[in-house]
C-alpha cells in the first residue's frame, strides 16, 4: 500500500476506533481487539455494540415508562385521599353548621362549674315549680320524664325549669331530657334541636356525647346516612370511652 492509499485508511481505522470507544463504553463491552482481525470482522464486532448499545436504551426506556406508571398511580392515589379528606372535613363541617342551626344560634355559655347530676338518682316528692326550689323542681320534672308517659307534661315541666334557672348546674340534664321528650313524641326535629344546644352549649357535660349520638341517630332515621356516619365517628373521636361513643361505635355497624 503507498503512502497516497495509506494515509485515507489510517483516517478511516482511527474514525472507527474512535466511534467505537464511546459505544462500548456505554454497552460496558470490551473493545480491546477492535483493531484486530479482518475489516468484516470488526464490523461485526461494531455491529455487537451498536446492538448490545441499543438494547440497553432500549431496558432504560422501559425502566423510565415502568417509573412513569408508577408515579402516575402514586399521584391518582394521592389525589384519591385528598379527596376523601376533603369530604371528611366537609362532612365535619357541616355538621357543625347543622349543629348551629339546630341550636338555633343561641350563644355559647359557661357551664356550670358544679358537677351534672343524672336523671337515675331518686328524685323527692314533685314540688311545685314556682316555689323557686332549684333542686326540687327539677326531680320534680324528672320525676314526671322517669314515672310518667305524659310526654305533654314532662315537656312543659322540663321547659318551666330551664327557662326558671337559666344558669344551674341541672341545665344540661334538663335540655337533654327535654330533647328526648321531643324524640319520643316523635317531634325529631325539635329533638335535634335541643340535643343541639346540650352538645352546643354544654360539651362537658356528662349528658353531651349521648345528646351528639342522638343527633346522629335522628339523621339516620331520616335517611342521612353520610351525616350520621360523620357524627357517628365524630362522637367517638370528642368523647372517646363515653356512652355516647359506645352507642355510636355500635351504631355504625348498621350503616
Amino acid at each position: 500500500m503507498n503512502n497516497s492509499n495509506f494515509r485515507p485508511f489510517l483516517m478511516s481505522l482511527l474514525l472507527l476506533v474512535g466511534v467505537a470507544a464511546p459505544v462500548a463504553a456505554i454497552a460496558q463491552a470490551p473493545i480491546s481487539n477492535i483493531g484486530s482481525g479482518s475489516t468484516d470482522e470488526r464490523l461485526a464486532q461494531l455491529e455487537r455494540f451498536s446492538n448490545a448499545h441499543s438494547q440497553l436504551l432500549t431496558q432504560l426506556q422501559q425502566q423510565l415508562a415502568d417509573s412513569q406508571r408508577d408515579i402516575d398511580m402514586l399521584r391518582g392515589q394521592i389525589q384519591e385521599n385528598q379527596y376523601q379528606l376533603n369530604q371528611v372535613v366537609e362532612r365535619q363541617r357541616n355538621i357543625y353548621q347543622q349543629l348551629d342551626s339546630l341550636g338555633g344560634g343561641a350563644s355559647t355559655s359557661t357551664e356550670a362549674t358544679q358537677p351534672d347530676n343524672t336523671a337515675s338518682s331518686t328524685p323527692p316528692a314533685a314540688t311545685n315549680s314556682g316555689q323557686g326550689d332549684e333542686k326540687a323542681d327539677y326531680n320534680a320534672a324528672i320525676d314526671i320524664v322517669l314515672n310518667s308517659k305524659d310526654y305533654d307534661k314532662a315537656i312543659v315541666e322540663l321547659n318551666n325549669f330551664i327557662n326558671n334557672y337559666p344558669k344551674s348546674s341541672y341545665q344540661s340534664n334538663a335540655q337533654f331530657w327535654l330533647g328526648q321528650m321531643y324524640y319520643l313524641k316523635g317531634n325529631k326535629d325539635q329533638a335535634a334541636s335541643t340535643f343541639a344546644i346540650v352538645v352546643k352549649n354544654y360539651p362537658k357535660s356528662q349528658k353531651a356525647s349521648e345528646a351528639f349520638y342522638k343527633i346522629g341517630l335522628i339523621m339516620q332515621e331520616k335517611g342521612q346516612k353520610d351525616n350520621a356516619k360523620a357524627v357517628y365517628q365524630q362522637v367517638i373521636k370528642q368523647y372517646p370511652n363515653s356512652a355516647g361513643a359506645k352507642l355510636a361505635q355500635k351504631q355504625l355497624g348498621t350503616l
